[in-house]
């Protein structure tokens, strides 16, 4: 540090001039004396002037200024010329500005070749050369590379090594002084750092002290049982700010402090999405509007959204602590809810379990009273699917949230393909399905609803039902959605439980000659027909879904006329052979 600074000094002020005094003689003109004085001898005038010099070194301001005046000056000590000047700068000779530049390469690898010590210096042109090492008792200063134009007497060497002298003490003066003042500053630096270093301690010893008392507070508000409430009461008590709970639907769960909502608004599920999205994404709280948000997410999924309500902005340091430990407090208590409801999610399960497969009444109303369920109404049986999601515990998890969600009281289950809710109200037509498409983040699901259940005997019946009502959907133009058996009309009689023989007669009566076509031509003259009643009769909306030209769809229509024998123009014909295509699909499954 000491050096670099040097050597910024030294180039700040290396282009300085000279201030000795100029004359004839190396001397300023002076007043006219009052008495005539003997004239000096021309060694008493290099005395005098190598004295000014010196003076004048030891007033310079830095290393720079005083080399370049013994380069600048070097001339009143004898027939010399200064080629060149060094300082030292980090453990390096650093060459002055004002060093000629015809020699410059040679004459700095020779003195750096002398490593510290005296030697001579060949210059071309110059009889006489010297490297003069500026030394005090720091050691090494510096070079002064001296050349003249002839021998130089032993009166004129002594005068150099005079000059060499001064400019060394003055040197050591200079880099002495600026030891001190580089001291005095980093004395002043450490001095400053330790009393941040003492305050920074003393603010730490009271954030912890704080931290501390926020921490035992929010494990005695976890360890009295308090729950969700007592939870936010307790971070109100602490921020002054209103406290809220919602879980990840945006419902709200707990308030406590004043301006609550009356009533609480209904969440947009598109904004709330977005919201947790974006909270997600951050380490910390996140500031949404007047609200200081933190979730719940013990670990990684959403298990609510803790919030104070900061409308003026007045949360600090303290209140993201407390919101923080909160937050913690409250990830151990709905964790332990959420572990005590896939307990009785299980217990759910295997009632339901036993209900789909025939299960007697007595027991199965003694175990739905033991998980809060009552049987003793009207059930549905619905069937869900997802084309993304593959029917595990996750899955049926995520369904399980969604029927709460919509109000849906239910028992549930799964099998390899499809989850089972065995509900006691009518779903609603969209709400469930809006639910499910939500938490999934894709629409591509299909939803089979039973007719009602009067009878826990009649259950299985009615989940065939369901597994028809979702066939049907997933076989007809719309795959996606929510489709209810009673309202299937004539596919009510299509689907699992039908009586097979019978169906697959019906089938070989109408499509026959079709499908035996379509197996040695590997055409799809059945595949056709049955996009073509699917589109209403709609030519153009046939081809298109079956990717050919209209005419090719006319052509193959009338090859199906030609083949089947069958006239799509007659209405019992048309009903039939619709019928046919519907059963061959849903039923047979399809080609093959």
């Amino acid at each position: 540090m000491v050096g670099s600074r040097a050597y910024s000094l030294y180039h700040r002020y290396s282009d300085r001039k000279g201030n000795l005094p100029r004359g004839s003689a190396g001397r300023r003109p002076t007043a006219a004396p009052r008495a005539r004085l003997p004239a000096r001898t021309p060694a008493a005038h290099a005395l005098h002037e190598l004295v000014a010099l010196s003076r004048a070194q030891f007033d310079a301001p830095d290393e720079g200024e005083i080399l370049r005046l013994a380069m600048d000056h070097i001339v009143a000590a004898g027939p010399y010329r200064a080629e060149a000047g060094y300082l030292k700068v980090d453990d390096d000779l650093v060459p002055s500005p004002r060093n000629g530049q015809t020699h410059a390469l040679a004459v700095g690898r020779k003195v750096r070749e002398l490593a510290g010590q005296d030697g001579n210096v060949t210059v071309a042109g110059k009889p006489w050369g010297r490297a003069l090492g500026l030394r005090g008792p720091g050691g090494l200063h510096g070079y002064l590379v001296v050349t003249s134009r002839s021998r130089p007497t032993r009166a004129e060497r002594s005068l150099l090594a005079m000059l060499v002298r001064h400019t060394a003490a003055a040197l050591s003066v200079a880099f002495a002084h600026r030891r001190q003042r580089e001291d005095a500053l980093e004395l002043r630096r450490l001095r400053e750092e330790r009393t941040a270093l003492q305050r920074q301690l003393i603010s730490v010893v009271a954030e912890l002290g704080y931290e501390r008392a926020v921490h035992a507070l929010m494990a005695g508000v976890a360890a009295s049982g308090g729950g969700e409430e007592a939870v936010t009461r307790a971070l109100h008590g602490l921020t002054g700010l209103p406290a809220l709970l919602e879980d990840r639907f945006g419902r709200l769960r707990s308030w406590t402090g004043p301006d609550r909502p009356v009533p609480y608004p209904e969440p947009d599920p598109v904004r709330q999405d977005e919201m947790l999205h974006a909270v997600a994404k951050e380490a910390g709280p996140v500031r949404i509007r007047d609200r200081l948000i933190t979730l719940i997410r013990p670990h990684g999924e959403i298990l609510g959204v803790l919030a104070l309500v900061d409308a003026r902005d007045e949360a600090d340091e303290h209140t993201v602590l407390a919101l923080g430990h909160a937050a913690a407090s409250l990830a151990l208590e709905l964790t332990h809810l959420r572990n005590l409801a896939e307990v009785e999610l299980r217990l759910h399960r295997e009632l339901a379990d036993d209900l789909l497969a025939g299960t007697d009444e007595p027991s199965a109303y003694a175990r739905s009273e033991a998980v809060g369920h009552d049987l003793h109404c009207s059930h549905y049986v619905v069937v869900v699917q997802w084309s993304n999601r593959t029917a595990d515990d996750s899955f049926a998890q995520t369904v399980s949230r969604a029927a709460v969600a919509v109000g849906m009281r239910s028992l549930l289950t799964r099998r390899s393909d499809h989850v089972v809710l065995i509900t006691g109200d009518r779903p609603h037509a969209r709400a469930l399905y809006e639910a499910l498409a939500r938490e999934t983040g894709t629409r591509s699901g299909t939803i089979g609803v039973s007719a009602p259940s009067d009878s826990l005997n009649d259950i299985p019946h009615h989940y065939l039902e369901a597994q028809r009502a979702l066939e049907v959907r997933r076989q007809s133009r719309e795959r996606y959605g929510t489709t209810f058996f009673d309202e299937l009309g004539l596919y009510r009689i299509l689907g699992p439980g039908s009586d097979y023989r019978e169906l697959e007669t019906f089938v070989h009566e109408w499509l026959g000659q079709l499908i035996d076509y379509d197996s040695r031509h590997h055409a799809a003259m059945v595949e056709t027909l049955s996009r073509y009643f699917d589109c209403g009769g709609n030519y153009d909306e046939t081809a298109d879904s079956l990717a050919i030209h209209r005419s090719t769809l006319r052509y193959r229509l009338q090859r199906i006329r030609d083949i089947s024998g069958h006239d799509l123009a007659n209405v019992e014909d048309r009903l039939n052979l619709q019928v046919a295509t519907r059963v061959w699909k849903i039923v047979l499954g399809g080609p093959g």
